[in-house]
Parts: C-alpha cells; structure tokens; sequence
C-alpha cells in the first residue's frame, strides 16, 4: 500500500493549509487537515475535513492549470456521465505562500490499480464512454492547447527535440531504429479534425474506482481544447489483453490518431527510462515493458 505523501514539497505543509483556511474560510477553521494517500506533483492536495480537499499549485507554472480548472469544471461537469472535482472556493496568495489555490468536495474512492478491477473490460468501456463525452462538450471560448496544458493537444512534435535526445540517451538498451519510426508515423500523421476537450493527464492517479469500477476522474490541470490524442496512452500504459482491445474498439479513432496516441505514450516512457524524468527505479522494467508494447503495436497496425 502506498504510503502518505511527505509534508514539506514545495514549502507546503498541513500547517500552511491551516493558516491559509483559517485566515480565509473561518468557516472552515476547526476542520482537520490530513495528505490525502497519493499526492500529484503539480499539486498538493490535503483532505480538509470528511468532504472536501484543498488543491495548492507547487509552482507557478502549474496556476494555469488551477485557474483553468475552477472556471470549466463548474461547467463541464453537467455534460458528463461522471463525478469530476467540484470547486467550493478560491483562495488568494497569503501565509507565505505565493500563489491561487482551491478547495474542493471530496470525491470518494480509491486511485485506479487495475488488480483490483472487477471487470476490466467493462472498465475500458466506461473509460472509452467518459472521453467520448468529454470529447463532446462544448468548446466554446474554451482554453486552446499550449503552455497551460504543457501541449498536450497540439502535436507531438513539440516534444520532437527531446523525443531525439531520449532515443540517444537509450541505444544499446532499447530498439531505437523501431522506436524512431513509431516517432516519425506520430509526427506525420497531423491532426485535421475540429478541436475537441481532451483532459490531458488520463493516468491511474487521476481514475477513481469504487467497488471495482471507474467512478470519478480528476486532476484536470492539464486539459484543453486541441487534439484528444494524448488521452489514449493509457492503452499502453496500463491496458492489456482483452481491457486494451475493448478500449481501442470502443474509442474507435483513426489510424492517425493511434499513430499520435503512441507517439505521446513513447516520448513519455522514454523520458522516464532515460532519467530525464521523475521515475522510481523498480518502475524501470514495467516502462521498458511498455515501450515493448507500444513498438509491436505499431507494427501491427502501421
């Protein structure tokens, strides 16, 4: 079982979250503060009494994302078929600490691991069902991909000069000829479609399950109106078997928009192999796995 996040990341602690409550919501003062199980690196979050959490940005390029997210969660949530994070309250710089931050209800449930899916087949169908739904909601005036989403949603290519670097870093311990063409289909297979919401980050930290089933998403920081590409890497990642074909039938995208998908799949697991990304040695060989997976499939499907 994953332990608690350590208090201290980014100078945050439950003692700046009860100085900031109390001296902005009194209302809410006498409620415990407590590290939720598993913590976001963009963002700290706190559990703030039993029904609400406190969301703190580490740094300033992450308030993007929480500005972002406390004006379109309010209204993507009435368009879709699950619980997203609903805002209660903005709070301003203060205490020391320098930047927006947010409270919000308390969604129940526990952070994906799919051993304990009860159907995962079901699972991917569901999960395939919220994205067509978010991919549906209305754009209006919505936030186009770039530096807030950290360009998920715009092509891959902006990642081309680090996806290279990677490939570098990596010959001898991966099969770089083939991850390179897996690159250069993501990168020639452009996006023609009208902008869609994509969410940007669809990862077991932000998928809820209760009693074995999808019941929440969250963390929308990243999120944006662009190409929704960079939501099916968890096809890769942590799909398998019957769970990853049901998904990608139920997604039913293009041949480009796959090639995309796993060019956004390949250009993260790269940097997580590499080290030039956060990644925790035992999780090493599950990541080359996944580079594995991604490079047969290209084959197959290319």
């Amino acid at each position: 079982m994953t332990t608690s996040a350590p208090d201290g990341r980014a100078g945050i602690d439950a003692a700046l979250v009860k100085r900031l409550i109390a001296a902005q919501f009194r209302q809410w003062a006498g409620l415990p503060v407590t590290p939720v199980e598993l913590d976001g690196w963009d963002n700290r979050t706190y559990r703030l009494g039993e029904d609400m959490t406190v969301r703190l940005p580490t740094a300033a390029g992450y308030v993007a994302g929480i500005a972002k997210e406390n004006e379109w969660l309010p209204r993507l949530a009435p368009q879709l078929p699950l619980p997203i994070p609903q805002v209660l309250a903005t709070g301003e710089p203060g205490e020391g600490y320098p930047h927006p931050w947010s409270v919000r209800g308390w969604l129940p449930g526990s952070t994906l691991r799919m051993p304990e899916v009860a159907d995962p087949v079901r699972f991917a169908t569901d999960l395939a069902g919220f994205l067509h739904a978010l991919q549906s909601c209305d754009t209006t005036d919505g936030p186009t991909a770039g530096e807030h989403s950290f360009y998920r949603g715009t092509p891959p290519s902006f990642y081309d000069a680090e996806t290279r670097a990677c490939l570098e870093d990596l010959d001898g311990r991966i099969d770089t000829h083939r991850a390179a063409d897996v690159w250069d289909a993501a990168l020639k297979a452009e996006w023609n479609g009208e902008p869609v919401w994509f969410h940007g980050d669809i990862a077991t930290g932000n998928l809820l399950t209760e009693d074995g089933r999808l019941s929440a998403v969250i963390d929308f920081g990243t999120s944006g109106i662009g190409d929704p590409a960079c939501d099916l890497v968890i096809t890769w990642v942590t799909l398998t078997g019957e769970a990853r074909e049901a998904f990608r039938t139920a997604m039913a995208q293009d041949a480009g928009m796959w090639a995309r998908a796993r060019g956004w799949a390949l250009w993260k697991a790269l940097l997580q192999v590499s080290g030039r990304a956060q990644l925790d040695a035992a999780m090493v060989p599950v990541t080359e796995r996944v580079i594995a997976d991604i490079l047969d499939d290209h084959d197959r499907h290319a």
